[in-house]
C-alpha cells in the first residue's frame, strides 16, 4: 500500500515538479538570538510576491518564489520584527535570529501583511497560546499552569472543580491525545487537578486543536493538545526558578559543546505534606517531576534530540485509601533536511502511565498502567509555493495492565491476582496537502488509514448469542454475563482488528485581507478507552483497548467559521458553530463494579454520543491592556437505546446529559501592565453546573432508608463561577545584573465562592431524615512566589 500512495503522490506532483524547476526556494531555520531555541509559527512573508509561510514545529521554513530581489520580513509575537533584502537567483538556505522584544509601555503597531496570513489560512478550530500568555494567567497558588490557561478558551471546560483533565466540545477526557514533545501524555494532572503535570518554565509552545485536525493525529474523537520543551540554550549557562507556597521549581540549560549541542533539565515538587505533618493532619498529598532534553545540531542537515519526563502523585486521605499515580516517557527523534523542499522528523519513543489505589477498611492494594512504544516518521515536502504536502507513518504497539491485585498485609482477605494483560498494534499511514486554489480560497485535504490489531496471548471469553451483557426481563434491569468458554489466543496471534478510513477537510475563503470564512470536516477514530466510574477519573482509572464487545469510537464532526481582524489587527474576532456525532459510545450498566474486574465487557454497553454548539473569541492583542472574552453555548449528550425491542436501554433509551456537559461557559481573561515594575491579570469563569443524578424518591429495607434515584443525569449541580487576581512585581526590570528576580501575588476565588464538587444524599443519624450535603473543594486561596533567574 505504501508503494501505492508513493506512486500515486508522484504522478500527482510530476507538472508541479517541472513548474517548480523554473523557481528557486528560501528555506532555513528560525530561532532566538539569545539561546538558538528554534521558534514555532514565526511568519516569513515576502510583500512584493504577497506570499507568506510559518515554521513548523522544529522552527523550519521554506517558500518557493521566481527568481529576483525581494524583502523578508520576518515576525513572531514576544520578537523583534527582522526585515531584509535579499536577491534570489538560486536555492538559498537563510537562518534567522529573532531578538526578543524589549519591554516597553509603548503600544505596538501591527503592519500590513503581519496577520494576513492567520486570517487566510485554512486553519480553524485551532488556538495557539505563548508561554509569554499563559504566564499573565492567575492560578492557584501562584503556579503558572497551561491547563489552567486553556480553560479559558472556548469550547473547553473542565467537569468539575478539582476534577483531572479537561473537555473539548462535549468530549470525553480520554478522547483528548495530549502530546509532550510527541510523547503521549495519559492523565494531565497532579493532586487531581490542582496543578497540571506540565512546568511552565520549559515549555517552548503549544497548540490545541479543537476541530479541522490534520492527518497526521488520530488515535483520539476529542483534541489534540501538542506541546514541545525548550531544547535548551546552546550559547550560555542559565538557571531559573520558583519558591511558592507548596510547591518549588529549578531549571537549568546550557550548552555542552558551544552552539552545537546542549541541555535543559527541570524539576517541580510539593512540599505541602510536610505541614500537614507539623499541623497532625492525617491526610498527606504531594508530588513532583522532572523534564530533560539534549539537543545536538549534527550538521546543517541533521538534528538529533533526547528528551524525556517523569512525573508522580502520591495521596494518602486519613488512612482510608491511598492513591498513587505516574507518568513517564522517553524520546529519541531525528530531524533530517533532505532539501529546501522536503524536511522530515523520525521519533522512537516509549510512554509509560501506571494508576494504584490502595483501599485500607478492604484490604486490597491495586495497580494497573498501559504502555507503549510509538514510532513516527513525518515529511513535510514543499512542492510549490501553492502546494505543501505532509505525510508518513506511525505504529504504536501496546500493553495494558488492568489489575495487579495484592493484599496489603497478613489480615487482609484479599488475594494475590493478576488480571490478565491485554496487547495490541495501532498503526496508520496518513497523506495530506495544504494548497491556494485562487488568491480568496485555501485548503487543506487529506485522508488517515488507521488500524487497530488485538493480539495474544490472551484468553478471550465467548458468551451465549455473543452477548457480555443480558437483559432480565423479570428485574428489568442489565446483569453481567456468565462466560461459555474461553479461547486462547498465542503470543502475536490476532484477535480481532479494525481497519478505517479518516478523511480531513478545511477551507478557508478571504473576503478581504481582514476577514474570511472558514468551514472544516474530519473523521477520527479512538481504539483504547479509559475506564472510570467516576467524572473526575478518581478513584478508578484502567485504560482499556478495543475488542468484539468495546468497539472504536468513530467521531465525525463539521464546524463553520468567520474570523476577522479589526482596526490593524488591534482587536480579532473568531466565531465557530460545530456539530460533532460519535458512534460506538460505551456505556456502564447500573450498578457496575469495575476495581478487579476480569472482564470489563460484562458491564459496557455500547451507545452513541453528539454535541453541538456555538463559540465566540473577542481578543484584544495589543496595547497595555490584553486579553480576551470567550463564550461558549453548547450540548453535550450520549443515548444508549436497547439492542432489540425488548430491552429498554440506559434511559429508555432516550438522549441525556453527559456528565461533563455544561449548556453555559464563559471566560474573561485580561493582562495589564500598569509600569516597567507592576503587572497585574484577572480571570472571570462561569460555567452550567455539570449533570447529576438526584433521587426521586426512598424506600425501606430491613430497617435501612435507601434512596430510589431518578433518570441518568436529569439535574444539575449549581453553577460553577469563581474570580482570579494576580499581581507582578519587579523591583529592578531594568537591573543588568545576572540575578533577576519577581514576586507574584495572587488569589484564587477573589469573593469565596463554594462551588459544588458533588452533593451526598444519606440518612442523618441523629434525626433519621435524608439530607444532601454539598462537597466543595476550594476556597479563596492566596498565594504567594518569588521567580528568579540567574
Amino acid at each position: 500500500m505504501v508503494h501505492k500512495v508513493i506512486y500515486l503522490l508522484l504522478l500527482f506532483t510530476v507538472p508541479l515538479w517541472v513548474y517548480a524547476q523554473e523557481k528557486v526556494t528560501l528555506s532555513g531555520i528560525v530561532t532566538m538570538k539569545t539561546s538558538t531555541e528554534t521558534i514555532t509559527g514565526a511568519s516569513i512573508y515576502i510583500p512584493e510576491a504577497k506570499v507568506s509561510t510559518v515554521t513548523n514545529a522544529y522552527g523550519y521554513y521554506a517558500v518557493t518564489l521566481p527568481k529576483g530581489d525581494y524583502t523578508i520580513v520576518v515576525s513572531c509575537v514576544g520578537f523583534e520584527r527582522i526585515e531584509e533584502h535579499i536577491s534570489l537567483t538560486q536555492n538559498t538556505k537563510t537562518n534567522y535570529a529573532m531578538p526578543d522584544k524589549s519591554k516597553t509601555l509603548a503600544e505596538v503597531v501591527i503592519k500590513s501583511g503581519s496577520v494576513v496570513s492567520d486570517v487566510r489560512k485554512p486553519e480553524m478550530s485551532v488556538n495557539k497560546l505563548s508561554i509569554a500568555t499563559v504566564k499573565k494567567i492567575p492560578a492557584v497558588m501562584g503556579e503558572v499552569d497551561v491547563l489552567k490557561a486553556i480553560l479559558q478558551l472556548p469550547g473547553v471546560s473542565t467537569a468539575q472543580e478539582g476534577a483531572t483533565g479537561f473537555n473539548v466540545r462535549g468530549g470525553a477526557v480520554d478522547g483528548n491525545l495530549v502530546l509532550l514533545d510527541e510523547a503521549v501524555v495519559y492523565n494531565t494532572s497532579h493532586l487531581f487537578g490542582f496543578f497540571s503535570v506540565f512546568n511552565a518554565d520549559v515549555i517552548r509552545d503549544l497548540k490545541l486543536y479543537k476541530g479541522g485536525i490534520p492527518a497526521n493525529f488520530g488515535g483520539r474523537t476529542s483534541a489534540v493538545l501538542d506541546i514541545y520543551q525548550k531544547e535548551g540554550n546552546n550559547k550560555a549557562f542559565h538557571v531559573n526558578g520558583g519558591i511558592g507556597a507548596v510547591s518549588g521549581r529549578l531549571l537549568a540549560e546550557g550548552p555542552i559543546v558551544q552552539e552545537k549541542s546542549s541541555f535543559v533539565v527541570a524539576g517541580r515538587a510539593s512540599y505541602a505534606h510536610l505541614f500537614m505533618k507539623l499541623a497532625d493532619n492525617p491526610n498527606a498529598i504531594s508530588f513532583y517531576d522532572v523534564n530533560a532534553k539534549l539537543n545536538f545540531t549534527l550538521n546543517d542537515h541533521n538534528r538529533l534530540f533526547l528528551s524525556g519526563y517523569f512525573g508522580k502523585d502520591n495521596m494518602d486521605f486519613n488512612n482510608f485509601f491511598s492513591n498513587t499515580y505516574s507518568n513517564s516517557f522517553f524520546n529519541l527523534r531525528w530531524n533530517h533536511i533532505f532539501s529546501e523542499k522536503l524536511f522530515s522528523n523520525a521519533s522512537v519513543i516509549y510512554s509509560k502511565y501506571d494508576y494504584g489505589l490502595k483501599i485500607k477498611y478492604a484490604g486490597i492494594d491495586w495497580v494497573s498502567d498501559i504502555r507503549n512504544i510509538n514510532f513516527k516518521y513525518n515529511f513535510n515536502h514543499r512542492l510549490s509555493d501553492k502546494l505543501t504536502l505532509c505525510y508518513g507513518v506511525n505504529s504504536i504497539y501496546y500493553q495494558f495492565n488492568p489489575g495487579t491485585i495484592k493484599p496489603m498485609d497478613s489480615t487482609s482477605p484479599v488475594n494475590a491476582d493478576q488480571i490478565e494483560k491485554k496487547y495490541a498494534w495501532e498503526n496508520a499511514l496518513y497523506l495530506s496537502a495544504e494548497q491556494e486554489l485562487t488568491g480568496k480560497i485555501s485548503l487543506v485535504y487529506g485522508l488517515r488509514y488507521s488500524n487497530f490489531r488485538r493480539v495474544g496471548p490472551q484468553h478471550v471469553n465467548n458468551y451465549m448469542n455473543n452477548q457480555a451483557v443480558i437483559f432480565n426481563p423479570a428485574l428489568q434491569i442489565y446483569e453481567e454475563g456468565v462466560p461459555t468458554s474461553k479461547r486462547y489466543y498465542a503470543k502475536n496471534k490476532k484477535i480481532i482488528d479494525f481497519g478505517n478510513l479518516e478523511p480531513r477537510l478545511s477551507v478557508s475563503f478571504s473576503i478581504n485581507e481582514d476577514q474570511a470564512v472558514k468551514a472544516s470536516y474530519n473523521r477520527m477514530c479512538q481504539y483504547i478507552h479509559l475506564i472510570s466510574n467516576t467524572a473526575s477519573v478518581s478513584p478508578l482509572d484502567i485504560w482499556a483497548p478495543s475488542d468484539q464487545y468495546l468497539l472504536p469510537e468513530i467521531l465525525d464532526q463539521w464546524a463553520l467559521g468567520y474570523f476577522r481582524n479589526l482596526g490593524n489587527g488591534k482587536y480579532s474576532l473568531e466565531t465557530e458553530a460545530f456539530y460533532k456525532r460519535t458512534k460506538n459510545k460505551a456505556d456502564y450498566i447500573d450498578g457496575a463494579e469495575l476495581i478487579a474486574n476480569k472482564a470489563i465487557e460484562r458491564v459496557l454497553l455500547n451507545g452513541e454520543a453528539r454535541a453541538y454548539g456555538l463559540e465566540l473569541m473577542l481578543k484584544k492583542n495589543t496595547g497595555r491592556l490584553t486579553g480576551w472574552l470567550s463564550y461558549t453555548l453548547s450540548r453535550a449528550e450520549q443515548r444508549t437505546p436497547g439492542r432489540n425491542a425488548d430491552e429498554p436501554g440506559i434511559n429508555n433509551g432516550e438522549w441525556y446529559r453527559a456528565n461533563y456537559d455544561k449548556t453555559h461557559n464563559l471566560s474573561l481573561t485580561a493582562a495589564y501592565q500598569a509600569t516597567s515594575k507592576w503587572s497585574f491579570g484577572g480571570n472571570f469563569t462561569y460555567q452550567t453546573g455539570k449533570a447529576a443524578t438526584y433521587p426521586v424518591g426512598k424506600y425501606q429495607y430491613q430497617d435501612i432508608t435507601i434512596a430510589n434515584y431518578g433518570i441518568r443525569n436529569g439535574n444539575s449541580l449549581p453553577a460553577y463561577h469563581h474570580l482570579d487576581l494576580s499581581a507582578t512585581y519587579i523591583p529592578k526590570p531594568d537591573s543588568k545584573k545576572k540575578w533577576k528576580g519577581e514576586w507574584i501575588f495572587s488569589i484564587y476565588n477573589v469573593y469565596g465562592r463554594n462551588n459544588t464538587a458533588a452533593v451526598l444524599f444519606e440518612q442523618n443519624k441523629e434525626t433519621g431524615a435524608s439530607e444532601a450535603k454539598r462537597i466543595s473543594i476550594f476556597g479563596i486561596i492566596p498565594g504567594v512566589t518569588y521567580n528568579f533567574s540567574f
